[in-house]
């Protein structure tokens, strides 16, 4: 309120005012005029041959704050953006279509990327210059020089643009693949040998920094371990999920994740915190958890859920898209600390706290102020303490305590409370996840919350869905991963509930995909669906990064209905989408992380588990006691209309069968005696 007080005495307002995006309103009292990306911005600047300006980022990145304050809301830099440009304020989370085709152009131009991304094009869209951050007599340099060299040099522009489009249309080109590709273990092998060689086996992650999170890169290292037994993919798991468990990347005092590592160490963060970071490594370290039954990685999953919970979850069973960097104009204030205000509050137990979290005089940042992280375990500190290892614990959940709620006095840091479609559905992912390993009711309640709250809110009466809701309002027609990451939850939520429902809303969502998105010449689906006004590129998103390509989590769908539905076609189309990234998957690493999961279920096709009769239910919570990456569940009091579950039924008695590839092994009753099946399959592959 205070700060939108503060924009309206300065008497200026823009076409941003009308918007719902959080980040699009921070910038509705510019001096500028923006407008929203739209026909009416793009029609003004042909109707008036002017120059587009195209401002990309989102409202929890720290350098978009710092140029907004530095040049957007200076009226003199105003006055040149207005008098040679029509301006265009673009939110990336809510229209990652537009931040796709110019990221694109920007890492033509200059090799690298970033946001605020700053854009000048052509009244037809095309790019003709950009940059990321500008101070400020650089941009209003920069914004003379070019307009100024297009209107004296139209012919040299005009080549620029070109160039520049042609070479964003060709960025992310893939051929169809003509013939049947092979895939054997000695792809996953040469996949993993190729992807071990930039493993950071001291600090996890990739060699180097900054250091991302990249939750579905060792999502597949955990299956491959499972499947194969390697030693060395399980430790570069484990590596990397401990030091940032102990990293400042990870919150010590109120849990979850900030975005990513400035340093190689995992200690510093850049401090806002995104929806889909939490959500994927809730999934990841649930996973660990089951996989090794190491404690630090439950305690993980539950303080990120609980941070969830508490700053992320909207009363009407949506989730937040992220909390700022920024409070108080400083990066990272809220959560950094001096040794005085820190020994002060952490009172008698002060030595053991300070030490515990690497907090001295000098500080362990800038300017005196200290990140908490961890370098030490806990035995190792009660050990040089002379204390248990539950004393030290008392002391801690103290000590936290007290800080947590002394940081919450703090001016906190804004919250864009959008609630977008596909982050949604990986954090719906995550609370199923959760449950299954945990067995925590109110994860599956969650988790069941969102699914109904996407259906009621965000899905349209004719089968599409919107990407963004927020204030009772929807608005922008849903992209690829929308609908990708919605229907894996979907089918994330049948397994843990066998409610058939969600299966069939998953189908019908994939319907509607492949009618709207998918690319008969590629073979692929285009991330933008064929009713959205055309950019000047129509991209196809294949890589797998900080979140998994729509391309990959659509394709490991069709794997995963083309079973549960006895349906080739969509087998077909998975196998093919694979096909066409082979190559680029045995050397990519992480960024085909995703993409090797799918590969490692054609390798070594999944067990098809079918639980059927009264106890079905306790009979699905046992075999979720284990880690079983490579199985497909599915089940109910009767052998329904689903494939898998036809003819299994027996009266009186609660039967599971284990089938693969149509093929079933004699039915059982008890889970020990079917996982000993599923554990023959998985020694067939490793002999």
């Amino acid at each position: 309120m205070n700060q939108e007080k503060t924009m309206n005495e300065n008497h200026y307002t823009n076409k941003l005012i009308n918007e719902s995006s959080p980040y699009l309103l921070q910038h509705a009292y510019n001096p500028v005029h923006w407008y929203p990306w739209g026909e009416e911005a793009l029609e003004k600047a042909r109707n008036e041959n002017k120059l587009i300006l195209v401002s990309i980022g989102y409202a929890a990145c720290h350098w978009c704050h710092v140029m907004a304050h530095e040049s957007f809301e200076d009226p003199a830099v105003a006055e040149v953006m207005n008098e040679r440009y029509i301006s265009v304020k673009v939110d990336r989370e809510e229209r990652p279509d537009v931040d796709q085709v110019y990221m694109n152009a920007i890492q033509l131009l200059t090799g690298s990327g970033g946001w605020p991304l700053n854009i000048i094009a052509l009244p037809d869209g095309r790019p003709v210059y950009g940059g990321t951050y500008f101070p400020k007599d650089r941009w209003i340099e920069v914004l003379k020089l070019v307009s100024d060299f297009v209107r004296n040099n139209p012919q040299k522009a005009e080549e620029q643009a070109e160039n520049l489009t042609a070479g964003v249309r060709s960025e992310d080109h893939i051929p169809l693949t003509e013939y049947p590709t092979v895939f054997s273990i000695e792809d996953l092998r040469n996949t993993f040998n190729n992807w071990k060689k930039s493993f950071d086996t001291v600090n996890g992650g990739y060699k180097g920094a900054p250091k991302f999170p990249l939750p579905a890169g060792y999502l597949y290292l955990l299956q491959y371990h499972y499947m194969t037994g390697e030693e060395d993919a399980l430790k570069a798991v484990k590596n990397t999920l401990d030091k940032m468990a102990f990293g400042g990347i990870y919150d010590q005092l109120g849990g979850g994740f900030s975005r990513y590592s400035t340093d190689a160490f995992w200690r510093v963060p850049h401090f806002e915190k995104m929806l889909y970071d939490n959500s994927q490594l809730v999934s990841l370290y649930a996973a660990a958890y089951q996989s090794t039954g190491i404690p630090l990685y439950k305690k993980v999953v539950f303080e990120t859920i609980e941070f969830v919970e508490r700053e992320l979850t909207s009363s009407e069973g949506g989730f937040y898209s992220s909390i700022d960097a920024d409070s108080d104009g400083e990066e990272g204030n809220y959560y950094i600390w001096t040794k005085e205000e820190f020994e002060k509050i952490a009172g008698n137990d002060a030595t053991i706290v300070l030490e515990y979290f690497n907090i001295t005089s000098d500080g362990n940042w800038e300017k005196g102020k200290n990140i908490c992280f961890r370098t030490a375990s806990d035995s190792e500190i009660a050990l040089k303490h002379n204390i248990t290892e539950n004393a030290l614990s008392e002391i801690l959940t103290s000590a936290k305590t007290k800080l947590f709620y002394a940081r919450s006095r703090r001016r906190r840091p804004a919250t864009d409370d959008k609630i977008l479609a596909g982050w949604n559905s990986l954090m719906m992912k995550a609370y199923t996840d959760a449950y299954k390993v945990f067995g925590e009711k109110s994860f599956l309640d969650r988790s069941l919350m969102n699914g109904s709250f996407i259906l009621e809110n965000m899905k349209q009466s004719d089968g599409r869905l919107q990407r963004s809701y927020r204030k009772r309002k929807t608005s922008v027609n849903g992209y690829l991963d929308d609908y990708a990451f919605t229907i894996e939850a979907f089918i994330s939520l049948y397994q843990s509930t066998f409610n058939e429902n969600w299966l069939r809303e998953a189908a019908n969502l994939s319907e509607y995909t492949i009618t709207h998105f998918f690319d008969p010449l590629t073979g692929m689906f285009y991330y933008t669906s064929d009713l959205d006004p055309p950019l000047i590129a129509r991209k196809t998103e294949i890589n797998d990064n900080v979140i998994p390509s729509a391309n990959s989590s659509m394709a490991k769908n069709l794997f995963l209905l083309g079973t549960y539905f006895n349906n080739d076609e969509y087998l077909k189309m998975s196998r093919s989408m694979a096909s066409m990234v082979k190559q680029h998957a045995l050397s990519g690493g992480a960024y085909y992380g995703n993409w090797d999961t799918l590969i490692s279920w054609i390798v070594n096709p999944p067990c098809e588990v079918a639980i059927v009769g009264d106890a079905y239910e306790s009979y699905r919570r046992e075999f979720d006691r284990y880690y079983l990456p490579n199985v497909l569940f599915s089940g109910g009091q009767s052998d329904n209309s689903l494939s898998l579950l036809a003819n299994k039924l027996v009266p009186g008695q609660t039967t599971i069968y284990i089938c693969r590839n149509k093929t079933c092994n004699l039915p059982v009753t008890e889970v020990s005696e079917a996982l000993i099946q599923i554990e023959a399959f998985k020694v067939e592959l490793t002999t």
